[in-house]
């Protein structure tokens, strides 16, 4: 055997080059087959990929949660402006009409009494004594 570029592998070759070279060449594919995965490795990545897809549906499930529950709040919080607006508002509104009562009490022939406490006139039928033109006064 020879010793060609630090190989021993390499096959000798004869003398004879004026021999014909054959006409095809043999060349081997190395073909490497797997071997299939067993039943039990198979289930285990399944296990652990359904785990994690219950994982991360449970993350936006309760992500999914929390923005409904903000939104409720914003929506809240909106509303509770708007209705602080219109409760003062409204309190000015009160305030005109109360001012407004005196006059308008006076249009329609109110009069204020000097007295102090409530004056009922008592009907002449159901009074059984005293006469008819009476006016009580009660203190408040």
């Amino acid at each position: 055997m020879a010793y060609t570029r630090g190989n021993l592998a390499v096959k000798e070759q004869t003398v004879e080059r004026g021999q014909q070279s054959p006409r095809f060449r043999e060349t081997t594919k190395v073909v490497t087959r797997r071997s299939p995965l067993p039943v039990r490795e198979k289930l285990l990545y399944m296990v652990t990929v359904l785990f994690c897809v219950a994982v991360m549906g449970g993350l936006l499930w309760q992500n999914s949660n929390l923005y409904n529950i903000k939104r409720q709040m914003y929506n809240l919080d909106t509303e509770i402006q708007a209705m602080t607006v219109q409760i003062k508002e409204m309190s000015v509104q009160k305030e005109k009409l109360q001012e407004q009562i005196p006059q308008e009490a006076a249009k329609l022939g109110y009069v204020e009494t000097s007295e102090e406490g409530f004056h009922i006139q008592i009907p002449a039928n159901s009074q059984t004594e005293g006469s008819a033109d009476e006016v009580t006064t009660a203190k408040k």
